[in-house]
């Protein structure tokens, strides 16, 4: 890490945050990843051989922690005490990023693996109650092989599948992967996006009322952007 050769504590704080991706391998940590192929499908652009230089790095500054998983004996990464205390500050981005980043997105952004990670980790088979619930997700906009993926649920458990299971499917979502972001951010409601027909969902009706709190958005969704109006005038 880079120093700035200042006793300054904000100096001192920000050579240890501000390294490029330390934000966001925290923000996975935070999130409830601990393995390296976790934090890593939250990095992809991030070579394995720099996430691994980086761990060592914030594990040196007593940021996290590798513990040895039982009883598979692999691995795992936490936050310390320290490195908890970070977390206010990267929650704190996101609401700003929220509020004041651009809404358009670059072709780069549209990252189909990301979105499938944060849907995979983040939505809450519970809500489907014990029973096996198939969901099906059609990316409409994407190619074969990447278009559609099946999310079974039972008993509280995820399974996801890029090949059909061969299970009835219980709901079935259409969309594309741009509108899929929007609503993940919170830029477009769940029901707007049912109104105006850019999320489909077809099934019974209890399994549709579920549907909202089975897809859970980004933590940082509730907090709104701000409007065109209020940036000019900032």
């Amino acid at each position: 890490m880079k120093s700035y050769d200042q006793f300054c504590p904000i100096a001192k704080a920000a050579e240890v945050f501000c390294e490029r991706w330390t934000a966001l391998i925290l923000r996975d940590l935070w999130k409830g990843s601990s393995h390296f192929s976790e934090l890593h499908r939250g990095v992809p652009l991030m070579s394995p051989s720099m996430l691994s230089k980086r761990l060592a790095q914030l594990e040196k500054e007593g940021i996290i922690v590798r513990r040895r998983s039982k009883p598979a004996r692999v691995w795992t990464y936490h936050l310390t005490a320290a490195g908890r205390e970070f977390i206010p500050v990267v929650k704190a981005l996101g609401i700003w990023g929220q509020h004041w980043g651009r809404r358009e997105l670059d072709d780069g952004e549209i990252d189909l693996g990301l979105m499938i990670w944060e849907m995979e980790r983040g939505v809450r088979p519970k809500f489907f109650g014990d029973q096996r619930t198939v969901v099906h997700l059609e990316l409409t906009d994407q190619p074969s092989g990447k278009r559609e993926w099946w999310f079974i649920n039972k008993e509280g458990q995820l399974d996801l599948c890029l090949e059909d299971p061969g299970f009835d499917v219980d709901l079935y979502l259409t969309t594309t992967l741009p509108d899929m972001i929007h609503i993940w951010r919170g830029d477009i409601s769940l029901t707007r996006a049912l109104d105006s027909g850019r999320f489909e969902a077809h099934g019974p009706a209890r399994l549709k009322r579920a549907l909202r709190s089975w897809l859970k958005l980004s933590p940082f969704s509730p907090y709104g952007t701000k409007s065109q109006t209020e940036r000019s005038a900032a």
